[in-house]
């Protein structure tokens, strides 16, 4: 599918993103958190982060996303099969260098996964920000890959007295655990009751 708002829905809503490029000829990927704006997908990482440096070079970047729904178990084990909705992605990277851009993905980036939870953390102060890398990849060469449907069989598996069907699948969060190194302090309304819901937009 090449649909935008298909692409978007599941960047917006998935966790996980794993970065991969080619450095002298062999591959590397990198899972990370992204977040997007508009119509780029920034990613962040360390300054000394070697497959952020070969991408501020110009290398070229593959991007996958993917949110998984349900196990699909067939009769026969080959057809045995994930239902799932993911997105790649093809881009060269653009370091972001504007410090209020900087920031504002940061925030993005912290709000993508925890609505309301940067205005409550300490920010960044400008040694982090030094130390940080943060590059946006247009949404251009994008595609997203969708399966929800049963296990996919013959006739004669059919007739086979096995059961077959779909597990569904959906991450969920459990009963926070806290920090107890520092204060104590109570449990933000955010968190205690946190759902992962589709992003609201600081674009």
């Amino acid at each position: 599918m090449y649909d935008r708002k298909v692409i978007y829905d599941i960047l917006d809503e998935a966790m996980l993103c794993h970065l991969a490029i080619a450095i002298d000829g062999e591959p590397f990927v990198l899972p990370t958190i992204h977040t997007r704006l508009g119509d780029k997908l920034y990613l962040h990482g360390s300054n000394q982060n070697r497959l952020y440096k070969k991408i501020a070079d110009g290398a070229t970047a593959w991007l996958s996303i993917t949110i998984l729904e349900g196990l699909v178990l067939a009769r026969s084990g080959l057809h045995h099969s994930m239902n799932y909705r993911s997105v790649v992605l093809f881009a060269k990277g653009e370091k972001v260098e504007d410090r209020e851009e900087k920031r504002h993905v940061l925030e993005a980036l912290v709000e993508q996964n925890v609505p309301g939870r940067w205005e409550d953390s300490r920010q960044p102060t400008e040694q982090e920000l030094n130390a940080t890398t943060v590059t946006a990849f247009p949404i251009d060469d994008a595609s997203a890959k969708v399966r929800n449907c049963p296990p996919i069989e013959t006739n004669a598996d059919r007739e086979l007295p096995i059961w077959a069907g779909v597990v569904p699948i959906k991450l969920c969060a459990q009963e926070p655990i806290t920090e107890t190194a520092g204060l104590d302090v109570p449990i933000p309304a955010y968190v205690c009751d946190y759902e992962k819901l589709p992003k609201v937009s600081l674009s």
